[in-house]
């Protein structure tokens, strides 16, 4: 490793440590020239992986534009930035699992509305309008049955016995008594 201020090839780690997210090693060097200390960082090269856009082109991913795109989403509602990190990190993880130099963006853009389904579904639809371009508002309202319809086959709170309107479930106890 070179000495930033003098260039000189010989210098040796003083101290090594893992750095918080354990990710990268962290380690302090003294220059044998000089004498000055410097800090360097040690981790895995990962490969880049080139994502292909709608449109054909091609670019490399950049994990800001996921994280962006998810605090957009969740703009007003309660998520934390530690759980948009948590997401953009899982999203990052499975790409780079998934051992392709090249992936779709609608592959993406899927991984991340799964993602934001499970935390708060307020955030997926807004990034699901954006995402799949919804172009009225009956787009929506397929979207929040789809969602609805989920939650009721999950043992979700449902509307009333076999799927009822809860006012007509109201008047037939009424009727009952």
């Amino acid at each position: 490793m070179k000495c930033p201020f003098c260039e000189n090839e010989d210098t040796k780690v003083i101290d090594s440590r893992p750095t918080e997210d354990g990710h990268a090693i962290r380690r302090r060097r003294g220059c044998e020239r000089c004498g000055r200390r410097f800090t360097t960082y040690e981790k895995v090269e990962e490969s880049i992986i080139m994502i292909i856009k709608k449109d054909g082109r091609r670019e490399a991913f950049d994990r800001s534009k996921v994280a962006n795109g998810i605090i957009k989403a969740c703009e007003k509602r309660p998520v934390s930035m530690a759980e948009i990190e948590s997401i953009t990190n899982n999203i990052e993880r499975g790409l780079s699992n998934l051992m392709k130099k090249e992936v779709k963006s609608e592959f993406i853009g899927e991984l991340v509305m799964d993602e934001l389904k499970k935390l708060d579904e307020v955030a997926y639809v807004r990034f699901a309008s954006v995402y799949r371009q919804f172009t009225d508002v009956n787009t929506f309202i397929k979207e929040i049955e789809k969602l609805m319809g989920n939650k009721d086959s999950n043992g979700g709170a449902s509307a009333g016995a076999a799927g009822e309107n809860p006012e007509r479930v109201q008047e037939n106890q009424n009727e009952q008594q």
